[in-house]
């Protein structure tokens, strides 16, 4: 699971977080009051509370950024402890409970407790950054110059810190350094002869993979120009093909959850319908033709949050100002309410909860042209939200659908149910912060 690979140290912190404050509760509590607490339930929900509201404010996401800016670091800490205090002293009082029922709650414990658990968490992420830049430079990739430009691109995309290359009259002093890591690029691999280079690795600790193989793992996204144009390469992208238990089990939970969530969304949707109406009096549902599984058509549902004639001009990409979106569908669209009714769609068996996003025929004729291995999304089930949907705002040129794209390979490549449960968070995480666009 190469996605997990890149949370350990996100994981890594919020145990640090968690021993901590079970270490420093009862010390606290004791140095206070002279009376060692040690109550687990209050311990175990402090700690949860804490993970998330560090989870919401993105304390522990920030541990990726490849430029770790203090300000920001502390500021996102202090909120998630503050806000752990707020909601425990305010189930104190809302609970009507005495300070001998839930000793935690006095201000000589749980005061003290979090400002020293934000100071210890400050220092620890500040560590870990310091330690991940360090592991960067453990990587070397060799390329032509040409490539260079588009590395860099590809990297500071995702925030991260540009990895170090070397041209292939340099590989003899790369290779007299052993262990670490060779990415192979593209070019390189078809225009240079690799013996020499197999041959010195083969008894080395150097690890050799390529350059999508290398994105995979520290970007967790595969950009199409640097797949192998091998059909045999492709064809492990495929995992839409195949028809198992796993395939039969995400099938029954979409369509179990779907007829749920469907019931439930019905209360939501009835002020929705109301509010959208009363804007411009025009139609509340909006319906498009998308391009599902294998690349069979199928209609989607969404609340309208365009004005009635929004595409009189024919189908456009939607800008960050578009004008043409409604003021209530500003909000459908920064809380993804709009996209409701195509539970609907995945009841029927056209989408699912997760997977890539369906795309307009329209507007995948211009992509499938300026880029490669386009059609390869189509190998799976598209979804309500996906592995490029959580790391991404939507698509409105055909740079971001190249990113897009390349977020959906690693998703074609790597799924899987853990993987599923993650996008589900990441979601939950942005219909609650307002995130979305």
């Amino acid at each position: 699971m190469r996605w997990l690979h890149h949370r350990l140290q996100l994981l890594s912190t919020a145990a640090v977080d968690a021993l901590f404050i079970v270490i420093a509760m009862p010390l606290i509590s004791e140095t206070s009051h002279g009376e060692h607490l040690n109550s687990v339930t209050q311990t175990v929900s402090l700690i949860c509370s804490y993970w998330i509201f560090g989870w919401l404010f993105g304390s522990y996401s920030l541990l990726r950024w490849s430029k770790l800016k203090w300000n920001q670091l502390v500021q996102r800490v202090v909120l998630s402890a503050l806000a752990t205090l707020v909601l425990a002293l305010a189930f104190g009082w809302l609970s009507k409970t005495t300070p001998l029922e839930l000793p935690l709650l006095q201000r000589g414990n749980i005061g003290p407790l979090m400002l020293i658990t934000a100071f210890i968490s400050i220092l620890f992420r500040a560590l870990l950054h310091r330690l991940q830049k360090q592991r960067s430079s453990t990587y070397q990739i060799l390329v032509e110059q040409s490539e260079n430009d588009q590395i860099e691109t590809e990297w500071l995309r995702n925030n991260r810190q540009v990895p170090n290359t070397t041209t292939f009259d340099l590989l003899d002093i790369l290779l007299k350094a052993p262990g670490g890591l060779l990415a192979i690029s593209p070019i390189i691999q078809k225009t240079k002869n690799l013996e020499p280079i197999f041959q010195k690795t083969l008894v080395q600790k150097t690890r050799l993979v390529t350059l999508a193989q290398l994105a995979e793992e520290e970007l967790q996204r595969i950009p199409a120009q640097w797949l192998d144009e091998s059909i045999i390469q492709l064809s492990g992208l495929a995992n839409g093909r195949k028809i198992g238990i796993n395939s039969q089990l995400k099938r029954l939970a979409d369509l179990v959850l779907g007829v749920l969530l469907l019931l439930i969304a019905a209360n939501i949707l009835i002020p929705l319908a109301i509010a959208i109406y009363l804007n411009d009096r025009g139609p509340i549902f909006y319906s498009q033709i998308r391009t599902g599984l294998f690349g069979e058509s199928f209609t989607i549902y969404k609340l309208r949050t365009m004005q009635q004639m929004a595409e009189e001009n024919g189908a456009q990409w939607s800008d960050p100002g578009d004008n043409r979106i409604t003021p209530i569908g500003k909000w459908l669209r920064r809380s993804r309410l709009d996209e409701l009714p195509q539970l609907l769609n995945i009841v029927i068996g056209d989408m699912s909860f997760i997977g890539p996003r369906p795309e307009r025929p329209e507007l995948e004729r211009d992509l499938e042209v300026n880029i490669p291995h386009y059609r390869l999304r189509h190998l799976v089930r598209p979804g309500l939200s996906g592995w490029a949907q959580v790391n991404m705002a939507y698509t409105s040129t055909l740079e971001d659908a190249k990113l897009k794209l390349s977020y959906d390979l690693y998703y074609l490549k790597n799924n899987s149910f853990w993987l599923d449960l993650l996008i589900l968070a990441k979601t939950f995480k942005t219909v609650l912060k307002g995130a979305g666009r």
